[in-house]
């Protein structure tokens, strides 16, 4: 697996989408998964801010649009993903993209 790490070193935690197209669509049942190295079964679920719940599991499918995060103890809060109820979305893959990269787009209604 990866490790990201922060300046100061530290591992942080990931908020993984799949698929992993960006911007995330409700429709498209999308599946949260917290990644950290915080323990497992700790992981603390957020939307628009609002906990959901507690040691949850480190995955969900998403029911609702709205903003996530997750938290799990030990390498602390995700950063946020935004799940869109669009009647038309324009997507691009979840990737670090470079000026120059071929890229291929998804239009879905």
């Amino acid at each position: 697996g990866w490790c990201p790490l922060s300046p100061a070193g530290a591992q942080t935690t990931q908020l993984l989408v799949e698929p992993p197209w960006r911007p995330a669509v409700l429709w498209d049942r999308v599946t949260l998964t917290c990644q950290g190295s915080g323990t497992a079964g700790a992981t603390t679920w957020y939307k628009d801010g609002q906990r959901l719940g507690q040691n949850r599991r480190d995955h969900f499918t998403v029911t609702e649009s709205g903003t996530y995060t997750c938290d799990r103890s030990g390498s602390g809060l995700s950063p946020p993903v935004t799940v869109l109820n669009e009647q038309l979305v324009l997507q691009v893959p979840a990737l670090t993209l470079l000026e120059g990269d071929t890229v291929t787009l998804r239009c879905q209604a």
